[in-house]
């Protein structure tokens, strides 16, 4: 009796499987693409297009300075309140001190302004209400005159020169006060940086002396 053999067949992957092993694959390399935005687009940022001073320039005391500055403001969130282009001057934070320049770190800067903001007076200023929502850009331009005086201001903390001076462009709330005469002022408060993530930023004013190596007018 003769027994015939047949060849096997090798077995094959069944088609479902191999549509669906692709995709498998494919996935880690794809996560790894992924990554977080940067703070500076996360945040709301305000960015100087321009400005009639320079970072460093030397300011003298007791010279009136017409200030203007010509900005973008990108909103990442519902912002309500006021922009504030402000010449500050404080007691204790020197220009050394603090990175505050148009190409600083955005991030660094937003908290030595805040710094700043909490140890200086205003010595003149423009503001410009806002309400801005995600995507918006608003353009801004800001103009005003401003003295860095000789001496702390009165009632200023501490008492003496000025050893630092800057112009600032930041977002606040504000509440306007009757005065006695009838006129009305506005009260601005500053939106801290990390609370409202927001980026401010300015330039760093120079005044005469030692204090100001390399300063240019």
């Amino acid at each position: 009796m003769t027994h015939r053999t047949f060849p096997t067949r090798p077995r094959r992957r069944p088609a479902r499987a191999a549509r669906f092993l692709a995709p498998l694959v494919a996935l880690p390399l794809l996560a790894g693409c992924l990554e977080k935005p940067g703070i500076t687009d996360r945040w709301t940022r305000i960015d100087l297009l321009g400005a009639n001073v320079q970072n460093m320039q030397v300011v003298t005391p007791g010279m009136r300075e017409s200030l203007a500055v010509s900005t973008n403001i990108y909103y990442r969130s519902i912002v309500t309140g006021f922009a504030v282009a402000d010449l500050r001057v404080s007691g204790t934070v020197a220009a050394g001190a603090v990175r505050i320049a148009p190409d600083a770190p955005r991030e660094a800067m937003a908290s030595d302004i805040d710094a700043v903001l909490a140890n200086s007076v205003s010595v003149g200023r423009s503001t410009h209400a806002i309400t801005g929502w995600d995507h918006l850009i608003q353009h801004l331009d800001l103009a005003f005159a401003g003295t860095v005086p000789g001496s702390m201001p009165a009632g200023a903390a501490p008492a003496g020169m000025p050893v630092g001076a800057f112009l600032l462009v930041y977002l606040g709330s504000g509440e306007k006060i009757e005065r006695l005469d009838g006129s009305d002022t506005l009260i601005v408060t500053p939106f801290k940086s990390s609370d409202y993530q927001i980026l401010p930023i300015g330039v760093t004013l120079a005044l005469p002396g030692p204090a100001a190596p390399g300063a240019t007018r």
